[in-house]
């Protein structure tokens, strides 16, 4: 009998609301509105970044306070489900649940990989 590895690719339903965005655009015109969603898109991917750093140096001292300010930057600009998800990976970690933390982490990495990048093609065509 041959073993059959399978290629599992998990695909997640990305949920935004574009009115966080557009309530941007309308208060401070394009010009404004364009540099602060690109600047708060690259704070929110240095936040990603530097919690994916905190978690594989396993340094948990801080990572729920960094979660919370991750999910309040995802629903600030409209990304529901990445502020859902974070919530998620937070409720994981104190609940003490270091399975379900590592499942839910692994869905936080492709929900921001996929936000981040749906948000930077919406905004190229807004250009």
């Amino acid at each position: 009998m041959t073993a059959t590895i399978l290629n599992f690719r998990p695909k997640d339903r990305i949920c935004q609301d574009a009115e966080p965005i557009a309530l941007i655009y309308r208060s401070m015109g394009t010009a404004a509105a364009e540099e602060v969603v690109t600047r708060a898109l690259g704070e929110l991917a240095l936040t990603m970044s530097g919690l994916a750093d905190q978690v594989r140096g396993k340094e948990t001292a801080n990572l729920a306070r960094q979660l919370r300010r991750l999910e309040r930057m995802a629903e600030q600009l409209g990304l529901v489900s990445l502020g859902r998800v974070a919530c998620d990976v937070r409720a994981c970690l104190e609940g003490g649940d270091l399975t379900a933390f590592s499942a839910v982490w692994a869905r936080l990495i492709r929900v921001a990989e996929s936000s981040l990048a749906t948000d930077r093609a919406t905004l190229d065509q807004q250009r």
